[in-house]
């Protein structure tokens, strides 16, 4: 990779002519999530952070562009992931953080996971789920550009239940369960779940996560019973749309999923136990499905130690977490929408890559991935329209690997050229 800057002695944003000077991506092989297939020897033109030109050739630069040579390299939209936890890593002293650690201790180690998810290729996530208005304060750290990291789509504290996943007190001793509420992101009845949609927005929140399941690292007996009933999440759908929000869903069992679906959440997190029902219910609805299999093999892997994971826990990684990557196959063969999220946070962030292993061997085409990552996660968020491919007019998220990642999808972890909204963060 080889970036030239032509005639230096022009200013960075206007030559003496007064031509907006402008970068030049010469990429090999270029993947727009627009096309069927990847388009070769194309020139990408960016002009402050949009997409200016995308044009078949080598385009010859002008006095004051910038030219990055990426003629062997694999280029494409920057990538998307629909489910990280910035605020955590998991390890066997996660359930004591919280009596370790303070509100500025998470907060300055997010910022670490964000930067490390960003020099990955990640130039999006979607946090679902944090302690300590975490994801938000960190949503505002990186747009004002303190802090290096993805554009974050957060959901803030996630809603659950009393006794729930997600309810922040399980596990705890009696004296110190208390009684949490909508504030506290744990509701009973649909009066108490339409507070904590608007608790989130009056937080800053960008859109809404419910836990409508039991789950698998929850200290509590089930990992896949309902833990809502069809008022509450029509409740908390209905007043999520009436503030410009979108629902994803955390659900390993089937009821928990399906009241979901029918209550018109926009997607369901893991999905482990879905059937054919499940599925076509979700293609009715217009559903989409984020898999989450690396955090079903990590946990799978982990639930062979001794001691790793709480007693409660453990049954429920071994159990749940080596059938997420067959439901994905199966989904994928129904045709189901498929958008790509990891879970990190469950394990290490910047390992977010490697669910693009799992899902090529899981059947999905390794430009079917690509595109689950860019462009289907775009339109689950609803940015389509500005983010996802690589087209003229859209913000320029632009990522790079070497070689052909459609012959050996583990180049994918091996992103050497990261830029967003026009910024190159790695080269």
């Amino acid at each position: 990779m080889k970036i030239t800057p032509i005639a230096a002695a022009c200013s960075l944003l206007l030559c003496s002519n007064s031509i907006l000077a402008a970068t030049l991506i010469h990429a090999g092989t270029l993947i727009t999530a627009e096309h069927k297939q990847p388009l070769r020897q194309y020139t990408i033109v960016i002009e402050h952070d949009k997409i200016v030109g995308v044009t078949a050739g080598y385009q010859q630069a002008t006095a004051g562009d910038t030219v990055i040579d990426l003629r062997q390299h694999t280029v494409m939209p920057g990538l998307m992931d629909m489910h990280t936890h910035f605020y955590t890593q998991f390890s066997p002293t996660v359930y004591t953080e919280a009596q370790r650690m303070n509100e500025a201790d998470f907060a300055l180690r997010g910022a670490v996971f964000a930067e490390r998810t960003l020099m990955a290729g990640f130039t999006t996530v979607r946090e679902l789920g944090d302690g300590h208005h975490i994801s938000v304060a960190l949503r505002k750290a990186i747009n004002d550009g303190y802090v290096k990291g993805p554009r974050i789509y957060a959901a803030g504290k996630s809603i659950a239940t009393t006794g729930g996943h997600a309810d922040p007190t399980n596990g705890l001793a009696f004296a110190l369960i208390g009684d949490p509420g909508p504030k506290d992101g744990v509701i009973n009845g649909a009066d108490e779940a339409r507070k904590a949609v608007r608790q989130r927005y009056k937080e800053g929140a960008d859109l809404i996560k419910v836990t409508a399941t039991g789950g698998v690292l929850s200290v509590a007996k089930s990992g896949q019973n309902p833990q809502f009933t069809e008022q509450e999440l029509e409740a908390i759908v209905s007043t999520a749309k009436d503030y410009g929000m979108t629902v994803a869903v955390h659900a390993h069992g089937k009821e928990g999923m399906e009241r979901a679906i029918r209550a018109g959440v926009n997607s369901i997190e893991h999905g482990t136990y879905m059937d054919k029902t499940t599925m076509a219910l979700m293609k009715q609805y217009g559903t989409y499905y984020v898999p989450t299999i690396s955090a079903g093999k990590w946990v799978q892997q982990k639930a062979d130690i001794d001691g790793f994971f709480p007693a409660l826990v453990r049954p429920k990684a071994a159990a749940i977490g080596p059938l997420i990557q067959q439901t994905f196959a199966n989904a994928y063969k129904a045709g189901v929408k498929i958008a790509f999220g990891t879970d990190a946070g469950v394990f290490a962030h910047g390992d977010n890559w490697q669910e693009f292993v799992f899902m090529t061997e899981a059947g999905m085409p390794p430009l079917a991935a690509i595109h689950s990552a860019t462009i289907e996660g775009a339109r689950l968020l609803g940015v389509e329209a500005e983010l996802g491919s690589i087209r003229q007019g859209k913000i320029a998220d632009i990522i790079a690997v070497p070689g052909d990642p459609l012959t050996d999808i583990s180049l994918m972890g091996k992103v050497n050229f990261v830029m967003k909204a026009g910024r190159i963060y790695k080269q």
